[in-house]
């Protein structure tokens, strides 16, 4: 009985204590003036104080979750990083809260957080409003100063009230000289040519308009009025972008496509000569006519005009004028009027003096001056520019070339010649070409007939560039009869130069050392045999075979697979394979 005694006795004891403690602990918690409360890690409330129990309605046993939902979304964050939240506000009904949410550790394990909760006051809103603005203001600074326009901000009397850093370097000033004066006084000092601040104020709505700096440069000024409630400009916000270096940026990049555009057409004149050795093939009697009156004028100084289709072969015969000419020793220089851009082609003709345009870092003859004492070949004479044409024009009439940019002209002596696949007479109609610049070019006419004219040159042309492609690639390649004949029937709309490169062509792809009708392309096939068939060079089974094996080994080359070339050609793959089996056409997959 006594030791039973004692264990009630006992147990009794560690009840009150335990009562005790968490009565202690209570009192402290409620004596803190803000709100407190523990939750474990399942969202339930495990104590809270007095003044969450009074001005939040947290009990013990209640759920966070269903209390405040955007709270317990903190508390798990808190819980998966272990770390203080604080700064966090919450809301009830009409007051405002701000929180810190702490971890409850033991060891390495977490058990719960304990949310602290206190009032905000009107100064601290105030306050924390102030750092935010602040804050946002830096922010605004930066952002303003990384800008890369120009940025003025003005009031309604038009003083200036603050420059971004873009602003002072394409203006070349500091702000503090600018910053506190009113735009009316900086235009009446030539600061500006005019600003897009006044003309906001007295228009009263946004403007856009390009100006002028004092020292040349172009700039995009945009104005925009910022109204108060009554209708009165309250600010200007001015922006300003320098389109100089716009402009110098696209020049450059013109300059380059010219320069590139040059080395390509030089290179092809190269190949050109390399192909040709500056033999021109005339077998026929309108070539035999172009070619003799071509040596025929190479004798005088009279401007030349070279008419013709394109591939006819025009820049070829102001070689041979060149050539035959007695300026032979003195530079021919070839321009193409079409791959220079426009805002290139007067400086490229006629030179530019130094600081001429943007861009003109150092003065450079044109070709003009380069050609002097020689030959000025102008290819594509009908796209030069009507101010270009005018300028030409001088140049022809009295021999003196001026500069961009200079005062004083300088005497050339150059012989022009011309060429043009176009219809310069039409174009003189349509006011696209100047009538007296047609005149001084067109003192002696030279056509160059096409291909299709002259088919006595045909096959020596043939001749001469399969053995030249021949030699290049160390093969011994020939055409046949049929091939031949296809060939000649066929019209040539791009002239010797579709020919040339339909050349190199079979030459590189046949397979066989003998080029027949199937090795040709199909546009020439087709072409060709029908106008054959009409003379009785081909019966039609023949031209059905030979046109078949060319759209066969076309649509290998193009798909690759034999079920591919079925699918585009709407047959059995079965039926492409016995027909390749036929021609004796390998495909990749053999």
């Amino acid at each position: 009985m006594d030791d039973g005694r004692k264990i009630m006795r006992a147990t009794s004891l560690t009840s009150k204590h335990r009562e005790h403690k968490e009565a202690f602990f209570q009192t402290q918690i409620d004596v803190s003036g803000n709100g407190m409360f523990s939750v474990d890690n399942e969202g339930n409330i495990l104590l809270a104080d007095r003044a969450s129990r009074l001005n939040l309605d947290i009990h013990p046993g209640n759920s966070l979750l269903d209390k405040f939902p955007l709270l317990w979304k903190q508390v798990t964050e808190t819980l998966k990083g272990k770390h203080t939240q604080s700064d966090i506000t919450e809301q009830k009904e009409n007051h405002s809260f701000r929180v810190t949410i702490s971890p409850i550790l033991a060891g390495t394990g977490i058990f719960g957080a304990i949310c602290v909760f206190s009032e905000n006051t009107e100064l601290e809103v105030i306050s924390r409003e102030m750092d935010t603005l602040r804050e946002l203001s830096n922010e605004l600074e930066v952002i303003i100063d990384c800008c890369s326009e120009g940025l003025w901000v003005c009031d309604g009397q038009a003083n200036v009230l603050r420059t971004n850093a873009a602003a002072e370097r394409i203006n070349n000033i500091n702000a503090g000289d600018v910053i506190g004066r009113n735009m009316y006084d900086l235009v009446a000092e030539g600061f500006v040519e005019r600003s897009a601040t006044i003309e906001t104020i007295e228009r009263k709505k946004a403007v856009r308009f390009i100006c002028r700096t004092n020292d040349g440069r172009k700039l995009i000024m945009s104005g925009t009025p910022i109204f108060d409630d009554s209708g009165q400009i309250t600010k200007v916000i001015v922006s300003e972008r320098d389109i100089s270096e716009i402009d110098k940026a696209q020049r450059q990049l013109e300059e380059q496509a010219a320069l590139n555009n040059e080395f390509q057409q030089r290179i092809l004149e190269m190949q050109k000569s390399d192909l040709v050795s500056n033999k021109v093939i005339a077998r026929s009697p309108a070539m035999i006519k172009a070619l003799t009156r071509a040596v025929k004028v190479s004798q005088v100084d009279s401007s030349v005009l070279i008419l013709g289709e394109s591939g006819t072969g025009k820049s070829m015969f102001a070689d041979l004028i060149h050539q035959q000419s007695q300026r032979a020793n003195k530079p021919l220089i070839k321009i193409n009027c079409g791959a220079i851009p426009e805002t290139l082609i007067e400086s490229e003709l006629f030179g530019h003096e130094k600081g001429a345009f943007t861009g003109a870092s150092s003065e450079k003859p044109g070709y003009i001056e380069l050609a002097d004492g020689g030959v000025l070949f102008l290819d594509e004479v009908a796209e030069l520019p009507l101010s270009s044409q005018i300028r030409l024009l001088h140049v022809l009439e009295d021999g003196n070339v001026t500069r961009l940019g200079a005062t004083k002209s300088k005497q050339v002596d150059v012989r022009i010649l011309a060429a043009t696949h176009g219809n310069l007479e039409d174009m003189v109609k349509q006011k696209a070409f100047r009538l007296d610049l047609f005149y001084r070019l067109n003192v002696i006419p030279l056509f160059i007939p096409p291909l299709r004219d002259r088919k006595d040159c045909i096959v020596p042309l043939i001749q001469q560039y399969v053995d030249s492609f021949n030699q290049q690639g160390n093969t011994n390649k020939r055409v046949t009869s049929l091939a031949m004949d296809a060939l000649l029937a066929y019209g040539w709309p791009g002239n010797v130069r579709q020919l040339i490169n339909m050349c190199e062509r079979i030459i590189v792809l046949a397979e066989n050392d003998v080029i027949d009708l199937q090795d040709l392309p199909r546009e020439i096939v087709a072409d060709g045999t029908q106008k054959i068939q009409s003379i009785g060079h081909l019966s039609l089974p023949q031209a059905v075979d030979s046109f078949e094996r060319s759209l066969l080994v076309e649509a290998m080359e193009k798909y690759g697979s034999q079920y591919k070339v079925a699918g585009a050609l709407k047959v059995h793959q079965s039926t492409i394979a016995r027909k390749l089996k036929r021609y004796g056409i390998l495909s990749k997959e053999e």
